[in-house]
């Protein structure tokens, strides 16, 4: 890349931060806001030290950061590209499984049912079943909407307004869910297979709209749940509802870097924030 890159400003020497960390702020306010845009190559490693007057060492820490976030991808011989998406939807499964080589797991779970983290779950416990894993201690804390309340959605699509018939057959899938959960990880702890294990399940009178896992407190997870119209069958007969997807929904990642002002930290910071605030505020113990 030759072209002029004063765009990618100078170092601070009075800014405290770390001179790899600074160099990865440049560059991702630089992708950010298009000045390099999706697919566009990034200046050379020698390019940027010479820009920057530091080591390559540094300008690699640089390129670490961003990868770690996603925002760029390494082609062997090329150098380093913007990727196509700069958040890619990811399956949720293998980060839940590495979450579980820490010695001190923790999951937050905020959502309609919980069911899919109750599937990815299973296969990380029966790892721990057999000795494959070995975390000293697990805590789950699951936030659901409370199905017994009056909703937005699920709804009857004839009327486009709450139903209880269709809260009941919701109130049913929620709850499978989170005694699944439950009754997963507390036998680990009864069969002396993990030192302390704890699910809690509290829940709240909003609507699901999305929903946000949060690992070790240094992953995040987050998706929509599309509103779909369907038939299903309820009391035994048909019925149109409009209905939250989350089977197959898009999970889009974000992770905590050595920078704090980076895209993935400020988001899993913010994530942490607002489970803390309705778990501490709004809601109220689930009486499974």
């Amino acid at each position: 890349m030759s072209e002029n890159l004063d765009f990618l400003g100078q170092l601070d020497p009075d800014d405290p931060k770390q001179a790899s960390q600074q160099i990865a702020n440049k560059l991702r306010a630089a992708i950010l806001t298009r000045r390099l845009a999706p697919g566009d190559k990034l200046p050379s490693q020698p390019e940027l030290a010479a820009r920057y007057g530091v080591a390559r060492e540094t300008v690699k820490r640089a390129l670490e950061l961003l990868r770690a976030e996603r925002l760029i991808v390494s082609r062997q011989g090329s150098g380093a590209f913007v990727r196509a998406q700069t958040q890619r939807a990811v399956e949720l499964r293998p980060h839940i499984e590495a979450a579980f080589e820490r010695p001190h797991v923790t999951i937050d779970f905020a959502g309609f049912s919980g069911e899919t983290l109750r599937d990815a779950l299973a296969e990380a416990l029966d790892k721990v079943r057999v000795g494959r894993l070995a975390p000293e201690t697990i805590a789950v804390r699951i936030l659901i909407s409370d199905m017994t309340v009056p909703m937005a959605l699920p709804s009857r699509a004839e009327t486009q307004a709450d139903d209880p018939a269709v809260r009941e057959r919701a109130e049913r899938i929620t709850r499978r869910a989170a005694d699944g959960i439950i009754d997963q990880v507390t036998e680990l702890g009864d069969l002396g297979l993990i030192r302390s294990t704890t699910v809690e399940v509290r829940m709240h009178r909003a609507s699901p709209l999305f929903k946000l896992y949060i690992l070790n407190d240094e992953e995040v997870f987050y998706g929509f749940y599309p509103v779909v119209e369907r038939t299903v069958s309820i009391k035994g007969e048909p019925m149109a509802i409009y209905d939250l997807m989350g089977k197959d929904v898009p999970l889009f990642h974000y992770a905590v870097t050595d920078d704090d002002t980076s895209h993935g930290t400020q988001f899993v910071e913010a994530s942490r924030q607002w489970f803390d605030s309705m778990w501490s505020t709004i809601a109220y113990r689930y009486d499974g």
